[in-house]
């Protein structure tokens, strides 16, 4: 997964050219992460490519922007129990200090993560996960990016 739609995630995404939408959501996009060594690691981008953080919308957006946040939490959460007895529980963090939009990580926890990160946020796991090809999202989750599609297909027909 290479090319230009990196560079500008949400511009993509509303030209049906980001590879990682799972669905479009109210205010947003639920998209799996670029890496996977928490599978099921997913992300919500606001659908408004100048928005750089939550207090930039009105409040009724603000609202929509948190609602699918939490749709994706518990798609991300459901999916994840489902694939492995392991999974502990979904972290969701909106930070922003790296990317200039409006984002929501929704990263999977699970017993199986060394001892000494499983109580830890998850930006302090090694560099080396981050940038091993083996956690890169391929193909490999194909399968993982479906379930967490239809997932969310299933939440939004509950409203």
């Amino acid at each position: 997964m290479t090319g230009d739609w990196r560079m500008d995630r949400i511009g993509a995404a509303l030209r049906g050219q980001n590879p990682t939408v799972l669905r479009r959501l109210e205010a947003g996009f639920a998209v799996i992460g670029d890496v996977q060594f928490l599978p099921g690691y997913s992300v919500l981008l606001v659908d408004e490519p100048g928005v750089q953080r939550l207090s930039d919308l009105p409040r009724a957006r603000r609202l929509s922007f948190l609602s699918d946040m939490d749709r994706l939490g518990e798609a991300v959460e459901r999916v994840c129990r489902r694939l492995d007895p392991d999974f502990r529980r979904v972290n969701l963090e909106i930070l922003g200090n790296t990317d200039p939009f409006l984002h929501a990580h929704v990263w999977p926890r699970y017993e199986w993560e060394p001892a000494e990160l499983v109580g830890k946020p998850v930006w302090l796991y090694p560099g080396d996960r981050w940038r091993d090809e083996g956690f890169r999202l391929g193909p490999q989750h194909d399968v993982l990016r479906d379930k967490l599609g239809s997932e969310l297909d299933v939440l939004r027909s509950m409203g």
